[in-house]
């Protein structure tokens, strides 16, 4: 007798942007965790839904099209993941993301720029050799200084040459989470608050909330791999009172993230697929 499949991963990366697995790989990595659904947010990107769905039609795995996009409000980035993006609006997302990637990409030469100037060993046609991809991050920065031996791990590279405040990074343009999220709705797609509590106390996540539900927010995510179950309780508190649905996820990245495991995040989390058919009722499919 085959196994019945309850939980579901709405929040993952791959080779695409800052993760390990191809979208191929993670497919086939949610079926032997025994997930009935997994959702592909890169970030910034949509450039992986298409193996990740060829991938997903044979298997018993439902594959989620989706992406994060990085936003910003009162000066603080936020993310904000788009689920169920159907394909008659990839172009749409990619004209979307395309300035994304353009300020960012300015963003990281500036930071490679000044650790240059600063004596560093570094180059950026080094650093995107080494990514092999033009979504490049932090994260993946991150990666490339610890294979240049500059830092030693990813912690030492976030609290000094990639710290906002370090003096070497210069953020990216952002668009406004209030303007993605209208952009998110006007593709038929359903927008969810990513890891509120990463970027927001308690106090603060009440006070946004309200605000963004007028210009479209479907959900929070109040399943999340960092969260205990303290912090869980709370974001479903909050998401009830403001009339928003919930969704989870691991936020795995492979390898890069060796202390997430996805489906399960650090051993305690288990989405319901509940959370994902009431998401998905939110789609708007196109004909």
């Amino acid at each position: 007798m085959v196994e019945k499949q309850y939980f579901c991963d709405l929040h993952t990366h791959s080779t695409f942007s800052d993760g390990t697995d191809t979208p191929t790989e993670l497919i086939k990595k949610a079926e032997a965790a025994n997930l009935a659904a997994v959702a592909l947010t890169d970030h910034n990107s949509i450039s992986g839904l298409s193996e990740f769905l060829s991938a997903s039609k044979d298997s018993k795995v439902i594959g989620v099209p989706g992406a994060e996009f990085s936003t910003e409000h009162n000066g603080k980035e936020l993310h904000v993941v788009g689920l169920f993006i159907h394909e008659a609006h990839y172009q749409k997302v990619r004209d979307f993301c395309d300035s994304l990637r353009k300020s960012k990409e300015n963003s990281n030469r500036l930071l490679i720029e000044n650790l240059m100037n600063a004596g560093y060993n570094v180059k950026y046609e080094e650093l995107v050799s080494y990514a092999q991809s033009d979504n490049i991050n932090r994260a993946v920065i991150a990666g490339y200084l610890i294979e240049k031996g500059i830092v030693k791990d990813r912690k030492e590279a976030f609290s000094t040459l990639l710290a906002k405040d370090g003096g070497f990074y210069v953020p990216s343009k952002r668009p406004s989470t209030y303007e993605t999220i209208q952009f998110i709705k006007s593709i038929g797609a359903v927008a969810v608050l990513a890891h509120p509590f990463l970027d927001m106390n308690y106090e603060e996540v009440k006070a946004f909330l309200p605000e963004p539900k007028k210009y479209g927010l479907d959900a929070i995510e109040t399943d999340y791999s960092t969260y205990d179950g303290y912090e869980t309780n709370c974001a479903k508190e909050l998401a009830s009172e403001s009339g928003l649905l919930f969704s989870g996820g691991s936020d795995y990245h492979g390898k890069a993230k060796t202390l997430i495991r996805l489906g399960v995040g650090k051993g305690n989390l288990k989405v319901p697929m509940s959370y994902y058919k009431e998401l998905e009722k939110r789609a708007e499919y196109a004909n």
